[in-house]
């Protein structure tokens, strides 16, 4: 054999030893929890195990598994090992505690929980939520989109693009048609109506409106989930088929009628007790016999009560928390709620399944998560304690597993992605925010335009569209009738990002320039993560181009043009009255 014919062979053989080696699967990662004491969520009794994880699966469980050669050991004699728990009713919000992303999905995986439902995002805010989850250390967050009726609870803060309101069946398959492109992972509906007894009634959505959301709904194999509140609506949700109501009913107990048609159609309930609790935990103990406290404690007793009578009836009952709202904390509530539900008549048993594999079937997931099985995602928590006889040992979180992954506890690698509250400023390059010219309404940043009104039971009347100009190209006009409060506001939001979500750094362009027509002082206003800053500027009815310099901004902190989400154009005027105006051309210089 010639000495080049030797190179070439070698050359060869190396060259495929890389492929081979290229194309071999990466190895496995595998953990062995030895010696645990295993409370699986199905309901049955606890049994010690040991658990082996592959690969973020659980590959095996039983009491004589031995853990595989080169596993990583953790050591759990003494130990319960549970389902991670799952909270089916949150609210990202920056009004709640914690109030940033990374702070909240900390929040949640170092209490134990591994799956959540959140009610407050916008589907424009879908996309880049996930992706910004993805990049931290998080719970699987389930997006729920929102629909309600006009003047209903849902409707009374968020924009028309956030939460659709509809009063027809026809509009409710409308408006999940127009929201399956988001890729929802649920849908929320709000339809009932009742102020807790201590404001006037927002709207109620009738049985075949609902209906019409939960039947196309279900044609995407999308749960719907209500907020319903009160024994009538509780028996309009069972009548209309809705999977889940998401609160106690509070206005009086449950007769046999309404649970009845509950139960026939289907319908579970997550109580929510932890946002109702008259005294929260932690918190100074309130006086039932107090005038301003009676009617809470009232209303948590019937609360508590219909729980139990679901219960004995044999509805499903999940879990969620409402957590986001008042004195409603994000982690910390959901263990408080398995504690509620005890206290309403479960046993700590039927608690712990409403927080795992119950609410896991609620929402369709329990193909891969919800009990600790052969083929199921690896979420568990180790707990130092016996939480199936005593409920509030369920606080004595060791460990959390997500997908398999060490995430909290013992042992965990720090954080360290969670660290920061937003997401790290991208610099915008493209002058031009919106010149009107597409037909979809989205802007030239490829954002979707909405509109900006204010909130409440009444609310301005806003119209906008996009109009053909006499000499060319388009505009935009928005026309109001102001609602019946003080300042009342009409106006545009022109995100800077998709969703409003990512931050971006402005600081190349010395300020905005917009062409404008209208009638009257207008204002120009800039939100970031960091505040928001605004200039007033007038208008008439001669079109004209308003520069107006970043320096001129004025807000409660110093403007920094790095962290800009959103530009609004809005008007407040006195009640009722109506307003105008028009713009073109909306560009930094």
């Amino acid at each position: 054999m010639s000495r080049l014919l030797n190179r070439s062979s070698l050359a060869l053989v190396t060259a495929l030893a890389f492929l081979c080696s290229a194309a071999a699967p990466a190895p496995s990662h595998t953990i062995a929890i030895m010696g645990a004491t295993v409370f699986d969520g199905t309901g049955a009794a606890p049994v010690k195990a040991n658990v082996i994880i592959t690969d973020g699966k659980i590959a095996a469980v039983g009491p004589n598994i031995k853990a595989p050669r080169g596993a990583e050991i953790i050591k759990a004699e003494g130990q319960a090992l549970l389902p991670g728990f799952i909270d089916l009713h949150t609210h990202w919000t920056p009004a709640g505690v914690p109030s940033t992303t990374p702070q909240i999905a900390e929040a949640y995986l170092s209490s134990g929980v591994t799956t959540v439902d959140d009610f407050n995002a916008a589907p424009e805010s879908y996309a880049p939520r996930r992706a910004w989850l993805a990049a931290i250390v998080a719970p699987h967050v389930n997006f729920a989109a929102r629909i309600s009726t006009p003047g209903g609870h849902g409707a009374d803060w968020a924009d028309t693009a956030t939460t659709k309101w509809v009063n027809t069946p026809d509009a409710a398959r409308l408006a999940v048609e127009s929201l399956i492109a988001y890729r929802p992972d649920l849908i929320k509906t709000f339809a009932d109506g009742w102020r807790y007894g201590v404001a006037p009634d927002n709207t109620s959505m009738d049985v075949t409106t609902l209906s019409a959301v939960v039947e196309t709904a279900h044609k995407y194999n999308l749960k719907v989930l209500t907020h319903t509140v009160t024994a009538d609506r509780g028996a309009v949700a069972g009548k209309a088929k809705v999977d889940v109501i998401t609160h106690a009913i509070q206005d009086r107990l449950l007769d046999p009628a309404s649970v009845a048609a509950i139960k026939a159609g289907g319908t579970s309930i997550t109580p929510t007790l932890a946002v109702y609790e008259p005294t929260k935990f932690g918190q100074s103990a309130k006086d039932a016999n107090d005038p301003r406290y009676a009617a809470s404690f009232k209303k948590f007793d019937i609360a508590l009560a219909n729980v139990k009578i679901l219960h004995d009836a044999g509805v499903t009952i999940g879990l969620g928390t409402d957590a986001g709202m008042p004195g409603t904390p994000h982690g910390v509530s959901t263990l408080r709620e398995m504690e509620l539900l005890v206290r309403a008549g479960l046993t700590p048993t039927e608690a712990l399944v409403a927080g795992t594999s119950a609410s896991a079937r609620l929402i369709g997931q329990s193909a891969d998560r919800g009990v600790i099985a052969p083929g199921m995602r690896a979420d568990m928590v180790l707990i130092k304690g016996e939480p199936w006889k005593v409920i509030s040992d369920i606080r004595k979180i060791d460990r959390v597993f997500l997908d398999g992954r060490l995430v909290f506890g013992t042992g965990a690698p720090p954080m360290v992605a969670n660290v920061a509250k937003t997401l790290t400023s991208v610099k915008l390059t493209t002058p031009l925010i919106d010149d009107f010219e597409r037909q979809d309404g989205r802007t030239q940043l490829d954002t979707l335009r909405t509109d900006e009104f204010d909130g409440g039971m009444d609310r301005t009347v806003e119209v906008s569209q996009v109009f053909a100009r006499p000499d060319g190209g388009h505009g935009l006009s928005v026309s109001a009738r102001m609602s019946v409060k003080s300042a009342p506001v009409a106006g545009v939001t022109l995100p800077l990002s998709r969703g409003a979500i990512q931050p971006m750094d402005i600081r190349s362009f010395t300020g905005v320039q917009i062409d404008v027509r209208g009638q009257g002082a207008y204002s120009v206003e800039f939100d970031g993560t960091g505040g928001s800053w605004n200039e007033t500027i007038s208008a008439n009815e001669q079109w004209r181009t308003i520069k107006v310099p970043f320096a001129a901004l004025k807000g409660r902190s110093a403007w920094t043009g790095d962290d800009v989400t959103a530009l609004q154009i809005t008007a407040t005027r006195p009640a009722g009255q109506k307003v105008w105006f028009e713009l073109d051309n909306v560009t930094f210089y």
